[in-house]
């Protein structure tokens, strides 16, 4: 996995398109590669399928009232970080994630870097 920092690629999977269309931009303008952003459970595994190199994966729980857990699996099966971003509290996420942070909505840049693993997370 390329550390975040140079030139990281992050997954996106938000249903409200205002959000992921802000996120998007911020990632963006952070010098982030976006892979998505995906509305939907099947969009986000199709696109998780479909590129090799993702750095890690911000997710939000309930898309389109569909569960993101099965995308979540699978993130953690080829090792990829990712973080939740949700308004649902914790007891909403499965035990098998309690690990895997959990961000309240909306969710800024430096806290994505700081989760996943980036440059931020060693200077806090």
């Amino acid at each position: 996995m390329t550390p975040l920092g140079s030139a990281p690629r992050i997954l996106v999977v938000e249903d409200e398109f205002i959000l992921a269309t802000d996120l998007t931009q911020e990632l963006q303008d952070a010098g982030i590669g976006v892979i998505g952003p995906a509305s939907t459970l099947q969009q986000g595994q199709d696109l998780c399928r479909d590129f090799t190199e993702i750095d890690g994966a911000v997710l939000d729980i309930s898309l389109h009232g569909e569960m993101v857990f099965p995308l979540a699996d699978e993130l953690l099966r080829h090792d990829i970080p990712f973080l939740f971003a949700t308004g649902y509290d914790a007891e909403a996420i499965p035990r098998r994630f309690q690990h895997i942070a959990r961000h309240a909505k909306p969710i800024y840049v430096d806290r994505i870097i700081a989760a996943l693993g980036g440059p931020a997370s060693r200077n806090a």
